[in-house]
């Protein structure tokens, strides 16, 4: 290996299947439940979804114009440290590296291979062994090319979509007119009370698309392709979940969704040549919806360690390219042989909760860079927003939204990560910047 610039092999669809190859995972399987939940009527469902999606495009939109003003690796990383704060830029890092990436591709690996002991049961070690094995698998293709990492991600990306797109145009003919006329439940808010709570529901769904920023520096002509690939994910994902939803609670009662712990594969089983094939068919769609996320992952996660280590903040080693591969090829596996180890954890999902409060309000500071770095002499983004200012306060807001209801749902442990990530965060920036930043300054 040898230290050198990555370069720009990836075009407008590997970004588009960066973007929504990350946020279209397992949450859609179950969020349609919680949506229904909170909604109380089918109406409220679809519309939930729609304005859902709408209110995420000024999140895409502040990513396109931070993506466009510095069109390199690292994503939100970077976007502090141009903002001029470099100690919240490496406490972004920090918590990527130990508290949001690994852990997140070995829940990934293991959700994978549970859908799969559906088919063919398996003891707990068998299935841990599986998982470390789609790891490898994922980490070699990403490891060897770039551009054959693109080309592999926009095919899972594609095969991920057409499951649900063969769902929709089935299930399209055999909906009920009359569920969608039907009075919200008796229990249910109704009026604006239930499409806010619906909505609300909706937001991790949507979760996700500003992946691709942490490659921008692979990505070929960033001026033009950032922002199309933003927002044709928000777009397209938009799509496809209200498309969804419109089929779901077509041929479903609210009841059944609400309380059914598979309200797709319920819904599926009632297209009447599918049958009792439902509960197969959407095990099948679970585990290549989720190998999209697993295989876009363990692309782009690594470039932050990639992008830290160029400043002095990380070990030197992560910034090396691999002299054939032409990849971060260190950082990617180092990155997975954590994830590897975090697979024969216990309790992984709830380490994970312990972090999302933290995640979210890394997401919030990162929409407020933009006022920073607006005002900032020679700020100069390629590609900027319209209405800027309010777009932004939407995105955050959004935001927000999402950290209230993690806070209410798990305030001890969102508080308990909160203040560690910080106090460890401290001494060791004081340590890289020591080792490593200060002697690349001089």
């Amino acid at each position: 290996m040898e230290n050198k610039e990555l370069k720009r092999k990836l075009g407008l669809w590997a970004a588009v299947a960066i973007s929504m190859g990350t946020t279209i995972g397992s949450g859609i399987f179950s969020s349609i439940g919680d949506v229904a939940g909170a909604s109380g009527s089918a109406i409220i469902v679809i519309l939930a979804f729609f304005i859902g999606g709408l209110i995420n495009i000024p999140a895409n939109l502040v990513y396109a114009e931070l993506a466009t003003a510095y069109p390199e690796n690292g994503g939100q990383y970077v976007y502090f440290r141009e903002a001029g704060s470099k100690p919240l830029a490496f406490w972004c890092g920090w918590i990527s590296f130990w508290a949001t990436d690994p852990p997140s591709i070995s829940i990934m690996a293991l959700a994978i291979v549970n859908y799969m002991a559906y088919f063919v049961p398996m003891g707990d070690l068998a299935l841990r062994i599986l998982a470390v094995i789609l790891v490898i698998i994922f980490m070699f293709i990403h490891m060897r090319s770039v551009e054959g990492g693109g080309k592999f991600q926009t095919f899972i990306t594609i095969f991920k979509v057409l499951p649900f797109v063969l769902l929709i145009g089935l299930g399209i003919f055999y909906l009920k007119p009359e569920l969608y006329s039907a009075p919200p439940l008796a229990e249910s808010k109704t009026g604006l009370v239930a499409l806010f709570a619906g909505i609300s529901a909706t937001t991790w769904s949507f979760d996700g698309m500003g992946a691709v920023c942490y490659m921008t520096g692979e990505i070929k002509d960033p001026k033009k392709t950032m922002p199309k690939a933003l927002l044709i994910s928000v777009l397209g994902v938009t799509a496809l979940y209200v498309l969804l939803s419109t089929v779901v609670t077509g041929l479903l009662p609210m009841d059944d969704i609400i309380n059914h712990s598979a309200p797709i594969a319920e819904a599926a089983s009632r297209i009447p040549f599918i049958g009792k094939m439902g509960g197969n068919i959407v095990s099948i769609m679970a585990i290549i919806v989720i190998i999209g996320s697993l295989s876009s992952c363990i692309m782009f996660q690594p470039r932050i360690e990639y992008a830290m280590a160029k400043d002095g903040l990380w070990f030197p080693k992560f910034a090396e390219v691999h002299k054939e591969w032409e990849t971060p090829a260190f950082s990617i596996l180092v990155q997975c042989i954590v994830a590897i180890i975090l697979i024969f954890a216990t309790n992984l999902t709830e380490l994970l909760g312990y972090f999302t409060l933290v995640a979210l309000m890394k997401n919030l500071l990162t929409f407020g860079t933009i006022f920073v770095l607006r005002k900032k002499p020679g700020y100069n983004p390629l590609w900027k927003m319209p209405a800027g200012y309010f777009m932004t306060g939407v995105a955050m807001l959004v935001t927000c939204i999402l950290i209230w209801s993690t806070f209410t749902w798990a305030p001890t442990q969102g508080l308990i990560a909160g203040v560690l990530s910080v106090v460890t965060a401290i001494p060791a920036y004081i340590f890289f910047k020591k080792k490593y930043m200060d002697k690349m300054v001089k």
